[in-house]
């Protein structure tokens, strides 16, 4: 998902760039940060601390965030362009996306200690 996310934020910069309306530069932020760079934080700490990344909070927060994610940029985009009517979107779907981020922080705390990390180092 984050390659995916990586892949849209670099369009949508080419894109602003080609026809020289950067209205939604706050939204290709967002895409890139919240989307490519944490999502691949997200998918890095998973991988390397299997019991967080195979627990129960990790899969909802990987839906709850991919679920809240376009759809928080779907109405920053449109409210960006003018279009307050959307505004709805980002009263319901950014505070999702921070109740997924919680579920990390609670999955990282509760899945990943200092033994593992001090292991994971060991091994390189």
């Amino acid at each position: 998902m984050a390659a995916l996310y990586f892949l849209i934020g670099v369009g949508m910069g080419l894109t602003m760039e080609i026809i020289g309306d950067h209205r939604l530069g706050g939204a290709h932020a967002h895409i890139n940060l919240v989307g490519w760079a944490s999502m691949g934080l997200f998918g890095i700490i998973y991988v390397l601390f299997p019991k967080a990344g195979g627990s129960v909070l990790a899969k909802l927060h990987f839906w709850l965030y991919n679920i809240s994610l376009p759809l928080f940029m779907l109405g920053l985009c449109l409210v960006l362009l003018g279009n307050t009517s959307f505004m709805f979107l980002l009263m319901i779907f950014p505070n999702i996306l921070v109740l997924s981020v919680l579920l990390f922080v609670i999955n990282v705390f509760r899945n990943v200690k200092a033994a593992d990390v001090a292991q994971l180092l060991n091994k390189g």
